[in-house]
């Protein structure tokens, strides 16, 4: 008996894990924009604290040009989202 719980409480993880925050379920490729978006915002928050805690002008212009990068891709990830909703 203990099973059958155990493999319903698996299958509400994998159910949730396929939802958007707004309770949405989500295609595969939207699943992998969204991981993809996060993981591009999380290194944009790396590089905005390294940009105010380096001294190094050098230093400095290099993150400002990652920070370019990443909201760059960023924003191609925001265009392509909306792109596959109006599909």
């Amino acid at each position: 008996m203990a099973r059958g719980w155990e493999s319903k409480s698996v299958e509400s993880q994998i159910e949730d894990a396929q939802r958007s925050d707004r309770g949405e379920f989500l295609t595969p490729e939207q699943r992998e924009i969204k991981r993809k978006r996060e993981s591009l915002e999380l290194s944009r928050r790396r590089v905005l604290q390294d940009l105010e805690a380096t001294q190094s002008a050098v230093r400095r212009t290099s993150l400002e040009q990652a920070l370019a990068f990443l909201d760059e891709e960023i924003r191609k990830l925001g265009s392509h989202a909306i792109m596959t909703r109006k599909e």
